[in-house]
């Protein structure tokens, strides 16, 4: 795969400019469609640190399509097929080229639909405390970094940019979009993560814990939209290294979050610079996952 310049922030002048997330910055391409460019920005902790990694927004791109494709059978997906540098002005291209894509134009659902394959971050300190997980009563004894028995739906708040996401229980989902779609997106995101963790166990890959974002059309059907099953939404740990009981080693931005954690940073805007050394073994990551998965 090769890597072109890093991309902080995209700056096409040929669409309208739809809104800017934590990593993408989203165009309208017509009423109907949507053109989303990955940028190479990092968030932790809520926080969009100010140095780009080089070639993420490319290996998030390619790893979403793989995912898309290989889940497609699942839940039908944004994809259009579009050619993304077929939207934008000739000299927009190489913006746009290995990290966008068209979608169509889909009204998202306001929660993230998260799932745990093993016990691990927010949801192992959650454990310790009460036994649970968001509200979900789990066997005595369990350790760090555990497979839980079943994989779990924890579903959140999409927070505004800079505020933290919430953990909600299922009722909150019910009484938020109705319990119909409800069951029908818990049944989907773990249907894809059972699938997908699978798939990436046979690569070497342990998918801990992911997030899925759902959205509808004007008929009310169900789609899987945004990322997928990238190093940015998920926990991957290396399997030949996984051990119970111990913080595993990963292919994510968990390996700047825990860099950050030695820093004396509260965690607010803005972010803390990241040396060079930093950068450049975050970004080997992203590209091993992406040769794991799809080599």
């Amino acid at each position: 795969m090769t890597m072109t310049q890093p991309l902080y922030e995209a700056s096409i002048k040929s669409l309208p400019l739809l809104g800017r997330g934590k990593v993408r910055d989203n165009y309208a391409v017509g009423d109907d469609k949507m053109l989303i460019v990955t940028s190479d920005r990092l968030s932790a902790f809520d926080v969009i640190l100010p140095d780009p990694i080089p070639g993420k927004g490319e290996v998030l791109t390619a790893v979403a399509n793989f995912w898309f494709g290989k889940l497609a059978g699942i839940i039908p997906n944004q994809l259009t097929g579009i050619d993304p540098e077929s939207v934008v002005a000739a000299d927009e291209r190489e913006q746009v080229r290995g990290r966008a894509i068209v979608v169509k134009r889909l009204k998202p659902l306001p929660i993230e639909a998260v799932v745990r394959g093993y016990l691990i971050g927010s949801g192992w300190k959650d454990y310790q405390a009460t036994g649970k997980v968001c509200g979900i009563p789990l066997p005595v004894g369990l350790k760090m970094a555990q497979q839980l028995p079943e994989p779990l739906f924890t579903p959140s708040t999409k927070a505004e940019l800079g505020t933290h996401d919430e953990n909600i229980d299922f009722a909150t989902v019910e009484k938020t979009i109705g319990p119909a779609l409800a069951a029908q997106v818990r049944d989907a995101a773990i249907r894809l993560y059972k699938q997908a963790a699978d798939y990436a166990r046979t690569r070497g890959i342990i998918i801990a814990d992911t997030k899925f974002e759902f959205g509808l059309d004007d008929a009310g059907k169900l789609y899987l939209i945004d990322e997928v099953l990238t190093p940015d939404s998920s926990r991957f740990w290396p399997a030949d290294t996984y051990q119970v009981g111990a913080s595993p080693a990963s292919f994510d931005k968990q390996f700047v979050r825990d860099y950050l954690e030695t820093l004396d940073w509260n965690k607010q805007a803005p972010g803390p610079k990241l040396p060079p050394d930093i950068l450049e073994k975050t970004s080997a990551k992203y590209r091993e996952a992406l040769t794991r998965l799809t080599a």
